[in-house]
């Protein structure tokens, strides 16, 4: 009983954490008509599957404008015209990604965790589509 008292607080700040991106639909739950985006505009998916160091979330930018925030078994999607894109994480070291997007095109970018000095670090990595669409069907959307 001695032991079950302290634990408590933390036993539900790791539930709470667990749950953050459980809320949004999942990525296999969603109709085609769902994913459907302009055919001027490229996609851009990002999503991290992992739940290691899940209260660590940073934000993700897309040329320095923030556009998400990398959650613990969650992905999000913005739509952005033909280009070239710079995508940045940054925890105790930034860590950057150059991708090019072209008409119709859907790209996608997986957010690895990884163990740092201090904090955790967020990677992102480009991913072929056969890839990222078995590893993001369990994500949960968490964008707006």
């Amino acid at each position: 009983m001695k032991f079950i008292a302290p634990t408590a607080p933390m036993l539900v700040l790791v539930s709470l954490l667990a749950g953050c991106a459980t809320s949004g639909v999942k990525y296999a739950e969603l109709s085609p008509q769902a994913l459907e985006f302009s055919p001027d505009s490229g996609r851009l998916y990002f999503y991290r599957t992992s739940a290691l160091g899940a209260a660590l979330q940073p934000e993700v930018k897309l040329d320095g404008e923030v556009v998400g925030t990398a959650v613990a078994e969650g992905y999000f999607y913005v739509d952005r015209a033909p280009g070239t894109y710079q995508i940045s994480t940054s925890t105790e070291v930034e860590r950057t990604l150059t991708v090019t997007v072209d008409k119709g095109q859907t790209r996608y970018v997986r957010l690895n965790m990884s163990f740092g000095f201090f904090l955790g670090h967020v990677t992102p990595i480009l991913v072929d589509e056969e890839t990222a669409k078995k590893e993001i069907r369990d994500c949960h959307y968490i964008g707006k």
